[in-house]
Parts: C-alpha cells; structure tokens; sequence
C-alpha cells in the first residue's frame, strides 16, 4: 500500500547538533554530527515514514534519512535496499497496530533529540514501555537506553513490573540494569534488612518516640508477611542471629511491660487515658509477636510472662483501678491465653509445676475479669471479649489441666466447683468428668499394666 496523501500531526525541533559525548545508564554514546532538522518537516525531508494501520487509513511523516541511518539498524538497512535508496520522497512502510501507534510516532521523534533528552522526555512507565519495545524492534539503540534509563528509575506498580519482565527478555545484556529492582537480594542483605525490622518492631532501639508507632506497625506487619512459610524465609527465620535477637528483643518487650507497670500508679494520677494507653502499647508488641511460632521461640515469651506475672497481677489487681483500665484487663486475658495455648497443646514443653503455678496464677484473674465485663457489656457501649479468643483460651485450660498429675488436677477442679456458681467462665467440665473417669479406673490400671500377664487386656 502507498503512502496517504496528507502529513501526520506533530513536530518536534531539534537544535544543531554539535559533536559531544551522552552518558546513559552509565555508558557513553559518541554523537555524530548531523545537520539541523526538524521532525515531521516536509520542506526539507528526502524520506517519508508510513506506519500501516490495519483496517484503517495509513499515516505517514517526513522524516531524513541522514537522522534515520544514524539512529536505527532498521532504518539504515531499509535505506540502503534498492527499492528504496535515498531517492527523493521514498517512502518505508512499517505495519503498526493501533494499539503501538503512539509510541511509534514518538520513537520517531526522540530520533531527533540529543541524547540526554530521551530521558527527559518521558512521564510515565507505561510510555516508555511502548516506545522500548519499538525501538529495539527498530533497532534504535540510544533511544533504548534512553528508555531503559528512565524505567530503571522511575516508580513502578507490581502490573509494570511484569510488563518489564515481558520486555525485558528480548532486551539481551541491555536488561541487566531494568532487572535490577527485581532481582532477589541476597541472604546476608535479606537477613540484615530482617534483624533491623524485628529490632525497630519490638522497640530495642530505647527511648521509642511515639510518633514511630505508625512505621513500627507497618514493621510488624512486613515480618507477619515475611515469615510466610517458604524455603528461602526458613533459611533466614532459623539462622541464630536473628533467634538471638528475637530472644533479645522479647526480653526487652517483657522488660518493658513490667517496667510500665512499676510506673502505673504515679503515671495513672497524672493522667489516667495516657497511663492506660502505655500499658496497652506495650501488650500490643508483645502479643503481636507471631514471630516466635514460626520459629519454635514460644518457650522464651511463656517463660518470661510466667516470671512477671505475679507482679503484673498484684498491680492491676489493686482496689485503685477496680473501676478502670478495662482495656489493660482484657488484653492481659488475651495475651495470656497466647501463653495457655502454647502450654496445653504442647507446643512448650514445661515441668508439672510450672504448668500448675501458670493455671493457679491466672485462672482466678480470668474468671473474675471476665464475670466483670460480662456484667458491664449490657451496656452496648462497653468492651466486650471476643467470644472466639473466650473458646481458645477455654479450651487450652482444659488440656492443661487433663495433662497435670491426677492431685494437681483434683486441686484445681475442687477450687473451680466451689466457685462454679459464681465464675460460670472457663468451663471445666470436660476436665472434671475425665477425671473422674481416670479415678474410677486408675487403680485397675495401673494393677494391670504391672501385671500383664494376669490380665492382659488392660494396659496402661
């Protein structure tokens, strides 16, 4: 098909071309000297470019064939066939659908730019992308690395991305520089970069200002995603430095809570809101860490909370804030409930006790704490507990107690009848008819486990 008969829109002017060197993307590109001309200009032009549309009218632009041959592989071999040459008015046709027409057009005239202007004359990723993918069609080097230049550098959504990986493999050696936001880092810089997250998420770095609460948040939650079961996140989660610092860094948070409680008292005078708002700050860290799960670290946090659970009770426990902090109340429950799990389903293993002194120390507390804001959450406006984290922690206590020795259990469950009627919350009855079962047929068990062969039917 022929050239149309009118000129396509647009022109861009160049100023003289004098000899110099651009750097782009590091490399240096020699210029050549080049008369002054101006794009789309049909006065002075001796070849024209057609794109052929398909279905639709060709449009063509008057172009130099000295601008093509120097800038395009394409053009210079297209140029130099016979049917063309550099005869006056020829014309080069290039099949070109709709959809690419617009960064064809604009190729064409970033041929005609210094090469430090390529870079310039972008403004979005996706541009750049069509114009890339035409000009190393085309052959148009230095407007590629103009592009690549631009990409590399410019901000770009996950979509994009993928477009440039598309691209990028008919790019050759040229794509190193696009690929290399893209490329994983390696497990020393992934490792590092962990460490700092988990140090700035559990506020090692001391003292913490308040206004960091938004970025330590988005901290924890990059770890949450980071820790997501895969090959290459275990190589990392079970590296000893990061476990050494995940043990410092719960230390530090256990650390920290207690200290907030020291300072409740003084703290809660002066401004009650402020003191409560503190003390829940710190819960939140520690309850967060979903880290240590992941990397079999539970017996650190269980541990911990054991040791300063005492103290943290004799002080919320006291009259002056019988009538407050209800917040700080319900999150102890929860955070607690973190450490019952951990211990009744066996993810941590400890002595008889330990398990024993944990129940004793909290199971009081929960049943007082959790009667109370029953009784206040008839009015709508108050907290209320989450009825899902009420049957976890339900369920961890009674597989503590049926994993405790037969009187530790008899113990617990005698104190939990005597008050059954008041503290409706856990409910161990589950615990309590295994009991008695065990009980009922303890001594004819264990008879026969001893004694195997005169009753080899039971066993132990």
């Amino acid at each position: 098909m022929g050239c149309a008969a009118e000129p396509g829109r647009g022109t861009a002017k160049v100023e003289s071309w004098e000899p110099f060197t651009v750097e782009v993307a590091g490399v240096q590109e020699p210029v050549k000297l080049v008369e002054e001309y101006n794009f789309d200009d049909h006065t002075t032009s001796d070849v024209r470019v057609c794109f052929k549309l398909i279905d639709e009218q060709p449009e063509w632009f008057s172009c130099h064939s000295s601008v093509l041959s120097q800038n395009s592989k394409y053009f210079t071999d297209r140029l130099g066939q016979n049917d063309i040459g550099f005869r006056s008015n020829s014309c080069i046709e290039i099949e070109c659908p709709r959809a690419k027409y617009d960064h064809y057009v604009k190729m064409l005239k970033l041929m005609y730019l210094p090469g430090e202007s390529v870079v310039d004359s972008f403004d979005s990723v996706k541009s750049a992308l069509g114009v890339l993918r035409a000009s190393n069609l085309l052959g148009c080097e230095l407007v590629t690395k103009g592009c690549i230049a631009y990409i590399e550098a410019a901000s770009r959504d996950e979509n994009e991305e993928e477009r440039i990986l598309e691209v990028a493999r008919s790019l050759g050696s040229d794509a190193v520089s696009l690929l290399a936001r893209l490329h994983a880092p390696s497990a020393d810089a992934v490792k590092n970069v962990f460490i700092s997250a988990i140090r700035f998420a559990t506020c090692m770095e001391t003292p913490f200002p308040p206004f960091l609460d938004d970025p330590k948040t988005s901290a924890q939650e990059q770890i949450d995603f980071m820790i997501h079961e895969d090959d290459e996140t275990a190589l990392v989660t079970m590296d000893e430095d990061v476990r050494s610092v995940v043990q410092e860094g719960t230390t530090k948070l256990l650390s920290r809570l207690r200290t907030g409680f020291d300072l409740l008292a003084t703290e809660f005078d002066q401004s009650p809101d402020l003191a409560e708002r503190g003390i829940l700050s710190s819960l939140a860290d520690i309850d967060w860490s979903n880290l240590l799960a992941k990397i079999e670290m539970m017996h650190a946090f269980v541990s911990g909370w054991s040791e300063i659970s005492d103290h943290i009770l004799s002080v919320i426990q006291d009259k002056k804030y019988s009538s407050g902090l209800w917040a700080v109340k319900a999150k102890l429950i929860k955070v607690t409930g973190k450490a019952l799990d951990a211990v009744g389903y066996g993810t941590v293993v400890i002595p008889a006790s330990s398990r024993v002194h944990l129940l004793k120390t909290w199971l009081p507390y929960i049943q007082m704490t959790k009667r109370l804001l029953d009784e206040n959450s008839k009015d709508e406006t108050s907290l209320q507990m989450d009825s899902d984290m009420c049957q976890n922690i339900e369920s961890a206590i009674v597989s503590m107690v049926l994993a405790l020795p037969s009187d530790d259990q008899a113990d617990i469950l005698s104190e939990w009848m005597k008050n059954a009627e008041q503290f409706r919350y856990p409910d161990l009855t589950e615990a309590f008819e295994g009991w008695c079962y065990r009980t009922k047929t303890a001594k004819r068990r264990l008879v026969g486990g001893l004694n195997g062969s005169s009753n080899p039917t039971v066993s132990l």
